[in-house]
């Protein structure tokens, strides 16, 4: 069976939450990053990026513009020993200015959509998957992909909304700290997680 994945937000989780950045030089690796994904991926976990990017739909930026900033982190976590397995994110918002990415999707989270296309992609089974994240939607994401979660508690969550999705399976300072849980939980070996795509 192809390794599981740990599934990582972008903005806030992986790299520094600067809102709506699309410039490579101001993309930063988040706390705990450089400590805890090399950890990760000398346990034989693969690692992949999970993002909603609604400023494409909200006409912040050209679609394009996401190629630099993806190469920027290849490069950031290159210089840690760290490959990702897959770049994945969600373009629309059903609120957005531009007419093509202002649609109700399934990949935008809390839907499970991009979870669940990507680990297809990836040959992975979601229930030996992770999603690591620094908000609520992600959780939901992930477990309504019928992943475990770890919500790293770092203040960018504000809201609180409560729901039968949203109660993450570990809580987590930063990437080091989640990367101590994941390993420290091991393998699956059952669960009453419900999968509701």
């Amino acid at each position: 069976m192809p390794a599981p994945v740990v599934f990582l937000d972008k903005d806030g989780t992986l790299v520094e939450d600067v809102p709506y950045n699309v410039d490579p030089a101001r993309v930063r690796l988040a706390p705990g990053a450089a400590e805890g994904l090399p950890l990760l991926a000398a346990a034989g976990f693969r690692l992949a990026v999970v993002s909603n990017q609604s400023g494409v739909a909200r006409g912040y930026f050209p679609e394009s513009a996401l190629e630099g900033v993806e190469r920027r982190v290849r490069e950031l976590l290159a210089d840690i020993g760290v490959t990702l397995a897959g770049w994945f994110y969600c373009p629309h918002h059903p609120e957005g200015g531009v007419r093509e990415y202002a649609v109700v999707c399934d990949c935008r989270k809390p839907a499970p959509g991009m979870i669940l296309a990507a680990a297809q992609q990836l040959g992975a089974d979601p229930r030996d998957c992770w999603v690591v994240g620094d908000i609520l939607d992600d959780v939901e994401a992930g477990r309504r992909a019928g992943c475990r979660t770890v919500l790293i508690d770092n203040g960018n969550e504000t809201e609180w909304l409560p729901g039968p999705f949203r109660q993450p399976h570990h809580r987590a300072a930063d990437l080091k700290d989640a990367a101590r849980l994941i390993l420290e939980a091991g393998p699956r070996e059952g669960s009453d997680d419900r999968t509701c795509a």
